[in-house]
């Protein structure tokens, strides 16, 4: 099997989510609730998918569609930012620590979905020098 093919979110269930939002709103002293119209929709997706095996980009993009459903009050982006940042991590061993650099910074990104032309690029090339 590929490296780049798995389930990226099988470690991660919905639970684990939830608390990542709970511990970035208490930071913040935010309110950590889930939101009445994205919580259930972004729950549905993320559970239907959460078992899959994806390519790391398609695990990337899944994060940001439940960003955009906005299934808590707030910090919708950085739990799943967060979330992306955990299930690349295991590249630090195979990539030079710029890269690896590269890497969470687009993925982030991409989860935001403020990821330019140049940072897909970016990552097109980094994942194809995963793949070989």
């Amino acid at each position: 099997m590929s490296l780049l093919l798995r389930a990226w979110l099988e470690p991660f269930d919905w639970e684990f989510v939830t608390e990542v939002n709970r511990g970035l709103c208490k930071q913040k002293a935010a309110l950590h609730k889930p939101t009445s119209d994205g919580h259930a929709p972004a729950k549905k997706l993320w559970e239907e998918n959460q078992h899959k095996k994806l390519q790391l980009a398609d695990a990337l993009q899944l994060c940001q569609k439940c960003h955009r459903l906005a299934p808590f009050c707030f910090y919708n982006g950085n739990t799943f930012a967060a979330i992306a940042r955990d299930f690349i991590a295991e590249f630090a061993a195979k990539l030079s620590p710029d890269k690896l650099h590269i890497l969470r910074s687009v993925a982030g990104h991409i989860v935001a979905g403020t990821a330019t032309d140049i940072e897909h690029k970016q990552l097109g090339v980094i994942l194809e020098e995963l793949g070989k």
